[in-house]
């Protein structure tokens, strides 16, 4: 098993795809700014409600073109998860509520540093990479809305998708449909996290299509090969791709299956 640095490559796709949207969304130009150290402050487009049952925001304020490529809808209501609400506040596009009134960038802070709510600050730092770079990213396993689940329940029937009765019951509470997906989350050393896709100004949450790839994060060593073949079978022939993070650095790899000749 070889292997190979895809930063090269990372950054070559996000070109062809921006080329091709370039005229058609602001979101890739603001998100080409950089990272939450250089962003610049710009009115507030966006409020959201922190729900601590939940561990996610629910957005009251709609606005923008953020919406488009963020967030889960449930019971036609928009909501985000920590690392979306932390990226957009730091980009100033979102302001965020609780029942004492606004949070501040360092209590979102405390929030992912707990790890409580689906996601850690350094898979956030992807994340964060990620969606400055232009891709579209979701929590992996967690469908956009009940529309995409139900659509790939009916392609993929075959293979043991739920009946459409319980897909119904899944969206019937929204503390069903999103706490249970989350719950099923552990922070674990290898695990799969994103949905990733590449940019796309005409990306529709009711049916997003496969993603470019599946983004496993890992901590120490790499992985094993059975660790990795694990891995790739949950991805259901969607590109894995392997993130690791050290001392603030973010790296992002792929791994060719070779055949070594035998040796006489």
């Amino acid at each position: 098993m070889e292997v190979v640095d895809w930063g090269n490559s990372l950054g070559e796709s996000v070109s062809e795809a921006r080329a091709q949207h370039a005229n058609s969304t602001d979101e890739e130009n603001h998100y080409a700014s950089g990272f939450a150290s250089k962003f610049q402050p710009r009115k507030i487009t966006s409020k959201a409600h922190w729900n601590d049952q939940m561990g996610m925001a629910e957005v009251v304020v709609e606005r923008g073109r953020y919406r488009i490529s963020t967030g889960i809808v449930r019971h036609s209501k928009l909501y985000y998860s920590i690392e979306e609400v932390l990226f957009l506040v730091e980009i100033g596009d979102l302001l965020l509520l609780d029942d004492s009134g606004t949070l501040s960038l360092e209590d979102i802070y405390m929030k992912i540093s707990d790890r409580k709510n689906g996601c850690c600050w350094e898979e956030f730092q992807a994340y964060r990479q990620l969606k400055s770079l232009g891709y579209i990213v979701g929590r992996h396993g967690i469908p956009w809305s009940m529309k995409s689940l139900k659509s790939n329940c009916e392609t993929v029937s075959s293979q043991g998708c739920p009946e459409s009765d319980e897909v119904v019951d899944l969206g019937s509470e929204e503390t069903r449909s999103v706490i249970g997906l989350l719950n099923g989350m552990q922070i674990n050393e290898a695990r799969l996290i994103f949905d990733v896709y590449l940019p796309n100004s005409k990306f529709r949450k009711s049916s997003p299509g496969d993603p470019s790839f599946v983004l496993c994060f890992t901590r120490g060593p790499p992985p094993s090969k059975a660790d990795l073949e694990a891995l790739e079978r949950q991805c259901q022939n969607i590109p894995l791709k392997v993130c690791h993070e050290e001392q603030g650095w973010v790296s992002f790899f792929s791994f060719d299956k070779v055949e070594l000749p035998v040796l006489p």
